[in-house]
Formats: structure tokens, sequence, C-alpha cells
């Protein structure tokens, strides 16, 4: 069944994808000819933004932290109203194809070399994990039990990605992803329901369930050793939301595609608003399948990211709930894998191969970054070790924080960079903040969190200022 409906649900995206393409170039690829409806791009990134990640890993966390995370989905809506009124002006004045070009012109060819390499490898390890999971379900519900290997289940979903968006690039994925959220949230929403039922709720009665369960608490201000702090959550939410959405091509590339800046600037606003109302609903979702565990006296999963997959994908609820998990999590998953593989592919033969025009090397990297998705994959499942959403949020402190200071640097100093040791201090910095991290959890008993963006990024910006020179650099802001 399952099968099926991954094979029904990919026949409507190659429908997307025909109807698209037609006439299709690298302009088409690239920007999608910056014809793209704010109102769509808006619904869609919503579900780009989300992932499958956000599907299977955030109602188990209701169990691990109660929902705490609600407290970061309120530092996003101020991230995104600082990306939409602060970053996206400064784009859209250039009228660039890669965020990454405003760097050669501010800074010079090193730094702007620098930053979208930390941005390849970033974007690849952060959608690598994220469409991971959706492999590792299917191979544990499904096709362990018909002996198909997982080795040979990750390439199979990445080529059916790769050959719906070979043609039409980022205007495909306009459309593709807008009908992609519809059936996420669709699913989550049934997937709800069904769960009150099992549970012989009504609605009202699910409410004050949820309301008065003991994983309810959302704000945490007492304890500021905890990484539940509703301070450093909130100061997260803003960062991670200006570096992963911001400073992020993946993410901008959807917004660039908009008619004009304040098509752009309205989509960024409402689907940044949209994110604590559909974070919730995943939340609450957690919270009925605890209940639902505890009513059945069923014992918890090892691991959090369990918790829906164990209700919804064994068939205990149904087997249309197993329809729904099915369609929600692929949707949630392609959405973000299918932009992930073209925002880098843009990525490299922009701003690394400087080949904008060379369609026939375009084709070719789209595959190439395809097969190295796979091989990233497979890494990834031999080395994971932790929950799955807290593992990108690491990563990302990790190797997003010097695009941090990079373009912090850029915008907000007149000051000339030594373009010729941006590399180096990009590359020092993370290894300086793995270090401080080391030594705090060792020695002082306390570990850095997701508050390591923050630290890594001023490192990145007092390096880049240390040895930069006094001599007034060409702004482009």
């Amino acid at each position: 069944m399952i099968l099926v409906t991954i094979l029904i649900y990919f026949c409507i995206l190659l429908i997307f994808s025909k109807i698209t393409s037609r006439k299709a170039n690298n302009e088409t690829f690239y920007r999608g000819n910056r014809r793209s409806p704010w109102y769509m791009v808006a619904f869609g990134m919503v579900g780009a933004s989300i992932s499958g990640i956000t599907f299977v890993s955030v109602p188990g966390m209701a169990y691990k932290m109660n929902m705490t995370y609600l407290q970061m989905c309120i530092g996003f809506i101020f991230g995104y109203f600082i990306v939409a009124f602060f970053l996206l002006p400064i784009y859209y004045k250039h009228n660039l194809t890669t965020i990454y070009s405003y760097l050669k012109d501010r800074m010079g060819n090193h730094s702007y070399k620098t930053g979208a390499s930390f941005f390849i490898i970033s974007k690849i390890i952060g959608a690598a994990v994220r469409f991971y999971v959706v492999c590792i379900i299917l191979q544990k519900f499904v096709l362990d039990n018909l002996g198909i290997p997982f080795i040979l289940t990750v390439p199979v979903m990445v080529m059916l990605i790769w050959f719906y968006t070979r043609k039409g690039g980022i205007k495909t994925l306009v459309w593709t992803d807008t009908f992609q959220t519809l059936c996420m949230f669709s699913a989550l929403i049934l997937i709800i329901y069904y769960t009150i039922k099992c549970l012989d709720f009504t609605p009202m009665e699910a409410y004050h369930a949820i309301c008065d369960s003991k994983y309810s608490q959302i704000f945490v201000f007492d304890d500021w050793v905890s990484r539940q702090n509703f301070w450093k959550q909130f100061l997260s939410g803003i960062f991670v939301v200006i570096v992963m959405t911001g400073l992020d091509q993946d993410m901008m590339q959807k917004n660039l595609t908009c008619k004009t800046l304040r098509d752009a600037q309205k989509d960024m606003c409402t689907y940044g608003f949209a994110f604590v109302p559909a974070n919730l609903l995943f939340l609450a979702l957690g919270i009925l399948l605890i209940l639902l565990a505890q009513k059945q006296q069923m014992p918890f999963p090892e691991s959090p990211d369990d918790l829906l997959p164990m209700f919804a994908a064994s068939g205990y609820m149904g087997n249309m709930v197993v329809v729904f998990f099915t369609i929600g999590i692929v949707a949630a998953s392609f959405s973000s894998a299918d932009s992930a593989i073209t925002a880098i592919t843009t990525s490299i033969c922009v701003d690394i191969m400087d080949s904008p025009k060379d369609e026939k090397l375009r084709k070719y990297t789209h595959l190439g970054v395809a097969i190295l998705f796979v091989i990233f994959i497979i890494l990834f499942k031999q080395i994971n070790s932790t929950s799955v959403i807290d593992a990108i949020y690491i990563i990302c402190s990790y190797t997003y924080g010097p695009l941090l200071g990079i373009f912090g640097f850029g915008i907000f100093t007149k000051r000339r960079a030594n373009d010729q040791v941006t590399p180096y201090i990009a590359i020092l910095s993370p290894i300086i903040c793995y270090a401080i991290d080391w030594y705090s959890s060792h020695h002082l008993g306390y570990k850095l969190g997701y508050e390591l963006l923050m630290l890594n990024g001023l490192i990145t910006f007092s390096g880049l200022y240390l040895f930069s020179h006094k001599n007034n650099a060409k702004i482009c802001a």
C-alpha cells in the first residue's frame, strides 16, 4: 500500500514537471523567469521548510522536551521579518541569481567562493539528514520485509526527485511545493482526527486533554542552564532563520523568483507566521499519541522520532492512516530534498564554475549532486546517534556560522576585507567552537546548544574584522 501510494504521488509530480518545464532553459531552472505568484511561493515554502524531519521528529519532541520547541518557532517569526526587510532588499537591488554573488563585489573572490562552498557543504549535509528520515522509515516498516536493502532504497528515492526536477528546476518546484504542502497538512489533520477517534475523545475533550497534560509546557524562564530556556530558544530561532533562510540559497532561490521585492516580502512574512500554528499542530499530535500509548499500556519507543511511526506506519490506526502518513512524510521530504538539490546545482554552476549559461554543465551537475546526495544519506545512517532534528541544528551551528559572520561583516562594516585570509578564518572558526564546547561540557558542566550558531558567527566576524583594513570598501548594500 505504501509503495502504491508513493508511485501515484510521484506520477502527479511528473505531471506538474511536464507542464512547467516546457521551453525550459537555465533562466527557468535558476530563477523561474521571475514570474512566480507570491502566495504560491509562500504556501509552498511552508512545506519546503518543514520537511520530513518535522513530520516525524516534532511529535516525538513533546515526549522529550514538552512543547518548548514553540519558543524557537516564536523566534522564527522575528527572523523572517529581518530577512524580509533587511536582506531581501539587498538581493533584489543587485538582481542576484545566487545570494553569494553579493560577497564577490563586497569582499572579493575568495570570500565569494568560501561563502558558496560553506553553503554547499551545509546544505548537502542538512538535506541528506532530512531525507534520511523518509528512507529509513520506509525501510523499517516496508522494504525490510520485502528483502530490499537500504543501499537500494536511497538511490531509487533520490533518482525519483532528480527525474521531475531535471528540466524545470526552480519553476517546477514552486508548483510542486504548493501541491506537496497541501498534501502534508491534509495528512497531518487527518492523522490527528484518527488519533482523537482512537482515544474516544470529542475535539473539545482532546483540546482539554492536551492543555491538562504535563507535556504541554511551552515556556521555560527559570532554568538558565537548560537548553530549553526561553531566551536561548528564542534568540536561536531568530539566528537560525537568518542563516538557514536568509543566507541559504535553497530557501532564498524561491523567494527570488517573485516578480517584485514587495511580493517577495509578502511571501516571506506570510509563511513566517505559519510556523507557530503548524508546529503547534505537530506537538499537539505528539501529546495525543502519548495519551494513546498510555491508554493502550504500550511501551514508549527508545527514540522519540519513532513515536508517530509506531502508530501511523504500523497499521495500528487502520490502513487509511498508513496512506495519510505515507503521503505526509513523502510530501514533506520531497519538498525539501528537491529544492536542496536544485539550489546546490545552481550554486555550483553559477558560483563555483562561473558558468550560468552552460546548460550541458547544469544537467551534468544536477545528476552529480543527486549521486552525492545518495552517498551522504548512506553515510549519515552509519554515524547518526541523536534525535534527527537536533542533529540538523547542531550541524548547521558549525557550518552555517561562518556564513553568518561573513555576511555580517560585509553588511555591517565599511572596512575592506583581507580576502585572502577569509577561507582560513571560516575553517578555523568551527574548530574553535568545537574546542570551546568540549571544554565547557567537560570542565564547566555546561553543554552548548543552538547558541553555537551565534558564537560561531561572532568568531568569524571578529577574525575578519581583525585582519581587515581601515580603507573604505566598496559597499553593495
